[in-house]
């Protein structure tokens, strides 16, 4: 259980500020190595984008349910076996757009059959494809964009094109426009074994990572802002949080790369070349979700596990960030998701600009908020017909929710875009003692990223912490 924040010491050797997926699996692996770990978090519940919260009986999970099957073994590897076992696949993923209409699992070999009998592309250019994304690695050339690799394989083919990209789009805010090898290691993770989850939801998820910190020594700390990360003569010596300094060796930084460099650390820290690169970064763009609980004892028909549906007639990145779009991404979470509570939830996700939120009036955000909500209860009404007779709770979420809960540099809901991963891989070159971890550069976004970052700057943190 998190300690009261008058609980914790004066002195640790690590001090991780935010606990997203990144920063409990930095947070376990530094403990799990002997460190003494304190994590704080602002907020009263653990996860970041990767948690729940409870309304009239219903548990919903915050984020898009859905991750490639690499989370098995890092689970396995740098959690538990528990953790693990946990990880199920969702084998009926629906489309259904004005270009297309089909179920799938999600997996390459299926993949391939679809884009081969459905689609009409010949095998030969499809295996192409396939070998070519899974080649991708990222030191590849960054100049040729998704766009040009979708023309290079399927040219003109814009329902190919949206078969390919709108679940990507969905997963980490990726546009057509963002470069091609981003796309490539992303969907090869995804297309290597299909799209799985966390049976039992973030809740369960959560409740486990954090038995296992406890069980390594990591003093947990919730309700706990930090102010800032101090540095003196170059280097971290600690944080300040509620005007108590608390000193340690290294902080490693869960907070947004672009928060941490301007809200938490004095920019004076920083070379100017540094800083002239990291204010170039780009953040992703946010995302608006829709709750939906069906009444205790009702029940609705197994209609997929992720529906990726639009009325737009072809695929647009600009399309899905309107904010009255068409397109939006159903998860269902039948009690088989789950276990032990016999109730159904519905989410609906789209992808979202901060600033066409933050532009409204509160009168006007309130009524865009209604407007959303009418439209997804609609949009779902033509796969489960009357399901408006049966929700007791429907509740929306905007990309100012979400900067308000977390934090994030205008709500971004998938971190940075490329050039991000280069400035947080590359901070503690600047600030002795400073690392970061999160979604930086789609590669390092959503479930699988996060916690695979993790382990990238746990070590690196290992490591300097033993030097000094």
């Amino acid at each position: 259980m998190p300690v009261s924040f008058s609980q914790t010491l004066d002195n640790y050797d690590v001090i991780i500020i935010g606990s997203g997926l990144g920063g409990l699996t930095t947070a376990n692996r530094l403990a799990y190595c002997g460190h003494k770990v304190l994590l704080l978090e602002h907020h009263h519940r653990l996860g970041g984008l990767a948690t729940w919260f409870k309304r009239k009986g219903h548990i919903f999970d915050i984020s898009l349910h859905g991750f490639p099957y690499g989370m098995v073994k890092t689970c396995k590897k740098y959690w538990n076996k528990e953790i693990m076992k946990s990880i199920v696949q969702l084998k009926n993923i629906v489309f259904d757009n004005p270009q297309f209409n089909l179920r799938t699992t999600f997996d390459k070999e299926d993949f391939i059959s679809i884009l081969n009998t459905k689609f009409k592309i010949p095998l030969q250019t499809v295996n192409s494809f396939f070998e070519t994304v899974a080649a991708m690695n990222f030191y590849d050339d960054q100049s040729m964009t998704t766009r040009e690799l979708f023309e290079q394989f399927f040219p003109g083919r814009t329902d190919v094109h949206r078969l390919l990209m709108e679940p990507i789009t969905y997963a980490n805010g990726s546009t057509l426009e963002d470069p091609a090898i981003t796309y490539g290691i992303v969907f090869s993770n995804f297309m290597n074994r299909g799209v799985f989850t966390f049976e039992g939801g973030t809740d369960k998820l959560i409740h486990m990572m954090s038995d296992e910190l406890e069980k390594n020594g990591v003093t947990i700390c919730t309700n706990a802002k930090v102010d800032n990360i101090l540095v003196e003569n170059g280097r971290v010596t600690g944080v300040l949080v509620k005007g108590k300094e608390i000193t340690s060796k290294a902080v490693v930084s869960n907070s947004g790369i672009t928060n941490t460099i301007h809200n938490l650390t004095d920019r004076s820290c920083f070379s100017d070349e540094f800083l002239e690169k990291a204010d170039a970064i780009r953040v992703n763009n946010s995302s608006c979700q829709v709750y939906m609980g069906v009444k205790d004892g009702e029940s609705i028909q197994d209609v997929g596990d992720l529906l990726f549906t639009s009325t737009s007639p072809e695929f647009d990145s600009s399309e899905l960030l309107d904010i009255h779009t068409q397109s939006k991404t159903f998860s269902v979470y039948y009690p088989k998701t789950r276990p032990g509570h016999d109730r159904y939830t519905i989410v609906a996700s789209m992808n979202g600009r901060y600033d066409d939120w933050m532009s409204l009036s509160d009168l006007q955000y309130e009524k865009e908020k209604e407007d959303m909500i009418a439209r997804a209860v609609t949009d779902l009404d033509r796969y489960l017909p009357g399901v408006k007779e049966k929700i007791d709770w429907l509740e929306a979420a905007t990309p100012r929710t979400f900067n308000r809960y977390t934090l994030h540099t205008d709500g971004t809901s998938f971190g940075t875009k490329f050039e991000g991963l280069d400035i947080s891989r590359t901070i503690f070159k600047e600030v002795p003692g400073l690392f970061h971890v999160g979604s930086v550069g789609i590669i390092m976004s959503g479930w699988l990223g996060a916690i695979n970052y993790g382990v990238i700057v746990s070590n690196d943190v290992d490591g300097y912490i033993r030097s000094v």
